[in-house]
């Protein structure tokens, strides 16, 4: 299978932002979107199969010979996969930002939330309309 062709209008959501992050120079939206694109990336690796015997460099131990050779198979994820991937980044960063908060780490829990409403505005539609939250990811701990 293809990968990133389900997952295609998640991915350019979050790349779109992701521009615009770098070119204002947010450097904490930048990096709550790369790391939504690296947790979509990490869920399409597929588990590498046994190594050919004899097909390693005489350079270096198993290492693969021949021009695509170490590329990796990867496996393609519907949009329902990766905005429940984003999702649960969202929910992850909520959860971490509570935790904070209740350790009198006030400025952390901040940057958590703002990392979180971040993604969640790049899961907006087309059409401009922002994602609205599923209940299980509603943050009541804000006042």
């Amino acid at each position: 299978m293809v990968a990133g062709m389900g997952d295609g209008v998640v991915r350019e959501r979050l790349q779109l932002a992701l521009r615009e992050a770098l070119r204002t120079r947010d450097t904490i939206a930048a990096s709550a979107l790369r790391s939504a694109l690296a947790a979509i990336d990490n869920a399409q690796a597929v588990p590498p199969g046994p190594a050919a015997a004899g097909a390693s460099s005489p350079h270096v131990a198993g290492t693969a010979v021949g021009l695509g050779a170490g590329e990796a198979e990867r496996r393609s994820l519907s949009e329902t996969e990766a905005e429940r991937i984003v999702r649960a980044e969202v929910a992850e960063r909520r959860a971490a930002a509570r935790d904070y908060e209740r350790m009198g780490h006030a400025g952390q829990a901040s940057r958590l939330r703002h990392e979180a409403g971040v993604l969640m505005s790049a899961m907006a539609t087309h059409e401009g309309r922002q994602a609205s939250p599923r209940p299980d990811e509603l943050d009541d701990s804000r006042p």
